[in-house]
Formats: C-alpha cells, structure tokens, sequence
C-alpha cells in the first residue's frame, strides 16, 4: 500500500511539473488516502501484534 501511495505522490510531482493540475491534485489527493489508511493498518498491527505477547520487530 506504501508503494501505491508512493507511486501516486510521484504521478502528481510529474503532473504538477507539466502543469496538470487536475490530475496533479487527484493523485496528490489519493496518495494522502492511501498513507492514511497505511498508517492505521499499521497502527492496528503493531498493537496487535503486543497484543498476542510478541516483542516489536
């Protein structure tokens, strides 16, 4: 999901260079969503993860 939304961020950096600011912003826009949502997946399987007793990688 990171290599999406990272694949997303470079999509609007080239966009925005070539003056497409439409699609500049809807990219930059679904990369936000896409590390958001990557944060709390990650957020969620850490705390699991202490949950069942295992140490943090």
């Amino acid at each position: 999901m990171l290599g999406w939304a990272l694949t997303f961020l470079i999509v609007a950096l080239i966009a925005a260079a070539l003056g497409f600011t439409g699609i500049a912003g809807t990219a930059s826009s679904i990369a936000q969503i896409l590390f958001v949502i990557f944060l709390i997946l990650f957020v969620v399987a850490m705390v699991a993860r202490a949950i069942r007793g295992q140490p943090p990688m």
